[in-house]
């Protein structure tokens, strides 16, 4: 059996911990974010066994957190929403229309 810190374990949970992070325009894909640049030179200066299980709970953090926020979005669609939009959506939700408030004059 392999050890946890081998270099191949290292390098998938390296690559692990990219894939959980957000992904990143391809214009700027040739310069590293500063996240990017601390995670790429935390691994090559940290090979022990603890540094491995730090990377695994990073690792379950980030993608908690992932799923976290796709739940909120998927069960809060309206949570971006302005007041006026949430509120008509909302009256036309039981069959109500609002009457428009603002003439269009301008």
């Amino acid at each position: 059996m392999a050890s946890t810190s081998s270099p191949a374990h290292l390098r998938s949970l390296y690559r692990a911990i990219l894939r959980e992070l957000p992904p990143r325009p391809l214009r700027s894909s040739a310069t590293r974010s500063p996240i990017h640049a601390r995670v790429r030179s935390s691994f090559t200066t940290e090979t022990t066994e603890e540094s491995a299980a730090v990377a695994k709970q990073l690792i379950a953090y980030l993608r908690s957190q992932r799923t976290y926020a796709t739940l909120l979005e998927r069960y809060n669609p309206g949570m971006d929403m302005s007041d006026s939009e949430r509120v008509r959506l909302t009256a036309r939700r039981v069959g109500m229309d609002l009457p428009n408030l603002h003439s269009e004059k301008e």
